[in-house]
């Protein structure tokens, strides 16, 4: 059985209830004192890019521009990620002091979350929330206010840009970078978008100072992180932990006791093998001991009563359907990936034709117009590299 001893946190989940005397504090700060405190904190995007939080709002708030926007990326579309909801649905005001301290920093008088369409059912209590949270804005005589902007259900339309067509009523497909968001992001105007958790932890940096968020985590992954949980796990579920825990510390905390494989970080994500555990750190690349991965949030587990190739066969089937068709090594390669492994399993192929598809993904990695196309190379390069004997029939 599982050994608990990993730290469980619980700084995001926490009801604070003082969400009124943060937003004072925040606003009697200078920019330059807030953004300084994120920057010294080492806050990074949650949503799996780990860009840094402090230098985002920075350079949106070097742009001249009349319009600003800071968006709330929540369009949790990564399959076998759900913390983003549990946020919202817990402790919204946290991301709305996160929102409304960015709009003061750059000059925004205007923000929206951009909910995914399948989270629609929440959107009546967080509109109530929103409505609560613009009397404290009013108190303070801080004219910024934040809608909601709905989905489709598009899984593309988690990639910054091309979220941004979608609300601008345009077809759901990432642009050409640079400029970058910080440059020309909504409607072509200096944005900062940042994913739900990235917001919420600015709260926990605003209310505890830079220290305490430093002292967790670890050299170049800073603070904790929500993970969501699933697979062969008796204790599914969404955790808030330290970053820079090594795979088989996480395992033996979460897994069955026969855990032979971990996909970090979703579809899009790595899978990595029993033998890679102890070497494996859940974190930024930076100057970790061993391989370190980031993640957006989903750790599923996979225990040796799985299929690898169907594990495979199930993520590719949901790229072929998610990619938005724009370029061609995304649209034509995931397609072949899939059809190769098939016809490899049905032994319509040599198992020698697996190196060929892992050239194939190697280079939408290089080729893809955005993430998408780029992170299909994750999973099917380390699932075929590390589980070849179950590719074939």
């Amino acid at each position: 059985m599982a050994t608990k001893h990993l730290m469980r946190l619980d700084l995001i989940f926490k009801n604070e209830r003082d969400t009124a005397d943060i937003l004072k504090k925040v606003m009697t700060k200078s920019n330059n004192d807030i953004i300084n405190e994120l920057i010294s904190s080492g806050l990074k995007g949650r949503g799996g890019a780990g860009f840094p939080t402090g230098l985002k709002w920075k350079l949106t708030a070097d742009e001249v521009s009349d319009e600003k926007y800071i968006i709330c990326n929540a369009d949790e579309g990564e399959p076998g990620t759900f913390k983003d909801r549990e946020i919202l649905v817990r402790v919204p005001d946290k991301v709305w002091t996160g929102m409304a301290a960015c709009a003061k920093i750059i000059g925004a008088k205007e923000g929206f979350i951009y909910l995914r369409g399948e989270y629609d059912f929440l959107k009546k209590e967080l509109l109530k929330s929103i409505d609560e949270f613009h009397l404290l804005l009013d108190e303070l005589n801080f004219p910024f206010r934040i809608n909601i902007f709905s989905g489709s259900g598009a899984y593309i339309c988690g990639e910054e840009s091309a979220l941004f067509e979608s609300m601008q009523g345009d077809r759901g497909e990432p642009r050409n970078k640079p400029p970058f968001p910080t440059q020309k992001g909504y409607r072509n105007k200096p944005t900062v978008i940042n994913n739900v958790e990235t917001l919420a932890h600015t709260y926990s940096i605003f209310k505890y100072g830079v220290d305490i968020f430093r002292d967790l985590g670890v050299q170049d992954s800073r603070g904790s992180k929500v993970f969501s949980v699933s697979g062969d796990t008796p204790i599914p579920g969404i955790y808030e932990l330290e970053f820079g825990m090594t795979l088989q510390r996480f395992v033996e905390d979460f897994g069955d006791g026969d855990a032979k494989a971990v996909q970090v970080g979703g579809a899009s994500g790595f899978c990595v093998p029993r033998k890679k555990f102890e070497k494996t750190i859940i974190g930024y690349q930076g100057k970790l001991t061993g391989t370190s991965l980031p993640t957006g949030g989903s750790m599923m587990i996979f225990n040796s009563s799985r299929s690898m190739y169907n594990v495979l066969h199930n993520y590719l089937e949901f790229f072929v359907e998610e990619s938005c068709g724009q370029c061609t090594p995304c649209r034509v390669g995931t397609q072949q990936l899939l059809l190769g492994i098939e016809k490899v399993k049905r032994g319509e192929l040599p198992s020698g034709y697996l190196d060929k598809l892992l050239d194939l993904a190697e280079t939408m990695r290089i080729t893809a117009k955005c993430g998408l196309g780029q992170s299909v190379a994750n999973s099917f390069s380390s699932i075929v590299e590390n589980f070849k004997e179950e590719m074939i029939y």
